[in-house]
C-alpha cells in the first residue's frame, strides 16, 4: 500500500504540474524562464528562490517462449530534488531536498526496494569576506522503507532511521558564483542512529552492539556543483568527506552522489545517478574466492547507479 501511495503520489503530482503548464500563456512561461535566467546573472536580488526537479520513471518486460531465456518484471523508480534558497543582503540560507524511492517485481518474486533515499541538507551564511562565508551547515539521511538483503531473503539490513546520519557543522564556505560552493568545517559533529533492535545489536552501520547512537567528532567537507553542462543537459554532484578526530582520523568517510537529468522535451527525461559511498566503521561481508563462503566483514567501497527513462517536470 505504501509503494501505492507513493508512486501514486508522483505521478498526480506531475500530470497537475503539467495541466498548469499546459494553461499557462507563452508569455507567462517566457517571463518565468527570464527570471530564472536572471536569478543566476544577478545573485544579488533578494528573496526567496523556489524550484527543483520531479521524475517517474517506468520499465517492464514481458517474455512469453522466448527461447532465449529471462525473467519477466517491472520496475518503477521516483525521484524528486526540490531547493529553497534565500538571500538578503549579507544573509543567504540555502535549503536543497532530495527523495528518491524505487521498487522492482521479478517473475513470481516479491517486490524489492532498487532506490531509497531522503537527504536534507541545510546552510545558513553570512558574508565574511570576498566569496567567503561564515556558515553553518545541517544534513540528514536516511531511508523510507525496509529493505531486505534480497528478494529471496527476507533479512532486513535497512529501514527508517537505521540507519539515518545527522551532520552539524561550522565552518567557512566560499562560494564564488551560483554553480559551485566549497564548505570546510573544522568542528563537525556526525550522529548515526541505528533504531532497529537487531541492527543494533549486530553493531550494523558502525555503532557498538546494543547501542542506538554513535556519536563522532571531527573534520567536514562539502563540495557542491550544479548547471546545464549543455542544453537541456543539467549536472549535480555532491562531495561529502569527513575525518573523526577520535577514531583513525586518517580513513576518510567518502559520500559521493552524481545526478546527470537529460530532457528528451518538456516532459520526458533521462536520468543517470551514481552513488558512491566509502565509510571505515561499515563492516561488509567479504568473499575473496567468490565461492558464496563469507570469510569475514571489513569495509569497501559501496557503489549505486540508476538508469532511468520517463516523465519529469522542472520548475
Amino acid at each position: 500500500m505504501k509503494r501505492i501511495l507513493f508512486f501514486g503520489f508522483f505521478a498526480l503530482t506531475i500530470s497537475l504540474l503539467n495541466a498548469q503548464d499546459r494553461t499557462d500563456s507563452k508569455e507567462s512561461l517566457e517571463g518565468a524562464s527570464t527570471l530564472q535566467k536572471n536569478r543566476v546573472e544577478n545573485p544579488n536580488d533578494t528573496g526567496w528562490f523556489v524550484g527543483g526537479n520531479m521524475a517517474l520513471n517506468f520499465s517492464q518486460v514481458q517474455l512469453n517462449n522466448w527461447i532465449s531465456g529471462g525473467q519477466n518484471s517491472i520496475s518503477a523508480t521516483a525521484f524528486a530534488n526540490l531547493f529553497a534558497n534565500y538571500h538578503n543582503g549579507k544573509t543567504s540560507w540555502d535549503n536543497s531536498l532530495n527523495l528518491g524511492y524505487g521498487q522492482m517485481k521479478q517473475d513470481k518474486n516479491d517486490f524489492f526496494k532498487t532506490d531509497d533515499k531522503i537527504d536534507f541538507v541545510s546552510k545558513y551564511g553570512r558574508t565574511a569576506f570576498g566569496n567567503w562565508n561564515y556558515s553553518g551547515l545541517f544534513n540528514f539521511r536516511s531511508q523510507f522503507d525496509v529493505g531486505y538483503k534480497s528478494p529471496t531473503e527476507k533479512t532486513v539490513v535497512s529501514r527508517f532511521l537505521a540507519p539515518a546520519y545527522i551532520i552539524g557543522a561550522i565552518g567557512m564556505d566560499y562560494k564564488p558564483n551560483q554553480f559551485v560552493s566549497a564548505f570546510i568545517s573544522p568542528i563537525t559533529s556526525k550522529n548515526t542512529i541505528v533504531r532497529d533492535t537487531v541492527l543494533s545489536n549486530a553493531g550494523a552501520y558502525g555503532v557498538e552492539s546494543g547501542q542506538v547512537i554513535r556519536y563522532e567528532m571531527g573534520g567536514f567537507i562539502r563540495l557542491f556543483f550544479q548547471k546545464d553542462v549543455v542544453k537541456n543537459v543539467n549536472l549535480m554532484s555532491t562531495v561529502d568527506l569527513f575525518s573523526n578526530y577520535l577514531h583513525n582520523p586518517q580513513n576518510i568517510d567518502v559520500n559521493w552522489q552524481v545526478l546527470i537529468n537529460m530532457k528528451v522535451n518538456k516532459f520526458l527525461s533521462a536520468s543517470i545517478t551514481t552513488h558512491i559511498i566509502y565509510d571505515d566503521d561499515i563492516m561488509i561481508p567479504l568473499d575473496r574466492n567468490e565461492d558464496g563462503i563469507t570469510e569475514g566483514k571489513g569495509p569497501r567501497t559501496q557503489f549505486k547507479e540508476v538508469l532511468g527513462v520517463g516523465l519529469s517536470y522542472k520548475f
